[in-house]
């Protein structure tokens, strides 16, 4: 089968290469996926840059990259419940290739016509899904959004509208390309044309009342602002620092306002799913699976063009999301 393998820890572009590698034989508990669809993400760069922690590190020789993706059950090994044929999305290790070996219990089946590019990304629906809910907001509150026209803050906007929740998205420049009032964001404050402070606009938005909920992914200077711009109770809610930057803040910017600063590591990183999240699974697969929700594509690629999609998801991510296609299914 044909892989995108890595040999030693370095930037993707550097030591990124395809080859043709054994199909991965199964364990017990295991099965066999014919892969439709991976993702490419920024975890993805992390972890060929070794920045995870344990167990998310490469094993070397031959490691596969890729995190995220879907596919086919093709073979089940034995204590293994699900059929062949069975469309399922996962997050663990090596699927940027035409087959991957995965435990069983980090599976989470989709309905046969939920969307290829979507199941491809589920655990970013799974992550925008978590930051709404851990954001606290309740139908009628502000919640801010930073990186505004990312994957995951366009998928939040869209879960926070369908609560009734308002959304203020901020992103560096306005995109040509994507509307995100109709996605959902209320206001849109673009930092590259912004007349004043971050918490000026905020202000001016909300009428002095403030926000009760931040999602940030980028961090540096805008962030001290928000954490201002938050309303009593209100809470920050971290899960990404694009930003090299750093903020400052005093610790009655919290106190007097009762106000959290929280941080998020995407839901499945270390443990699989539990059969207690399977109810929330099928919500989230059934809302974002409709027609109406909406996801920017940059680009679908086949495996012999990583080159051109890892370039492109670096350095034009506002673009949308790419991915490695290796089958119909």
């Amino acid at each position: 089968m044909k892989a995108i393998v890595f040999e030693k820890i370095g930037l993707p572009s550097d030591v990124l290469q395809i080859r043709d590698v054994p199909v991965p034989e199964i364990n017990d508990g295991e099965v066999l996926v014919r892969m439709v669809a991976t993702s490419i993400n920024p975890g993805d760069f992390l972890f060929i840059q070794n920045l995870y922690p344990e167990p998310k590190r490469p094993v070397f020789p031959a490691q596969i990259a890729g995190n995220h993706g879907a596919g086919i059950v093709e073979e089940a090994g034995e204590g293994v419940s699900l059929s062949t044929g069975a469309f399922v999305a996962f997050s663990h290790v090596a699927t940027w290739a035409e087959y991957a070996a995965i435990p069983a219990e980090y599976l989470m089946p989709l309905e046969a016509a939920y969307p290829v590019e979507k199941a491809a990304q589920f655990m970013n629906f799974i992550t925008a899904w978590d930051l709404v809910e851990g954001s606290g907001i309740q139908a009628g509150q502000w919640l801010v959004i930073t990186a505004g026209n990312s994957t995951v803050a366009t998928i939040a906007t869209q879960f926070a509208a369908r609560r009734g929740i308002n959304v203020i998205a901020v992103v560096r420049r306005a995109p040509r390309y994507l509307d995100l009032r109709a996605l959902g964001a209320n206001e849109v404050i673009e930092l590259s044309r912004l007349d004043g402070s971050v918490r000026g606009r905020i202000m001016e938005i909300t009428q002095g009342r403030g926000v009760h909920g931040v999602i940030d992914s980028v961090g540096g200077p805008p962030v001290g602002e928000l954490v201002t711009s938050l309303a009593f109770g209100g809470k920050v809610v971290l899960y990404g620092g694009y930003s090299p930057e750093t903020f400052q803040l005093h610790n009655f910017d919290l106190l007097m306002k009762d106000a959290a600063i929280e941080t998020y590591v995407y839901r499945y990183f270390f443990d699989p799913p539990k059969k207690e999240d399977a109810t929330m699974l099928r919500k989230i697969a059934e809302i974002s699976g409709s027609s109406d929700f909406r996801i920017p594509i940059g680009g679908m690629h086949d495996l012999g063009d990583f080159k051109t999609a890892i370039e492109e998801a670096i350095h034009r991510p506002e673009v949308g999301k790419r991915f490695f296609k290796m089958s119909l299914k």
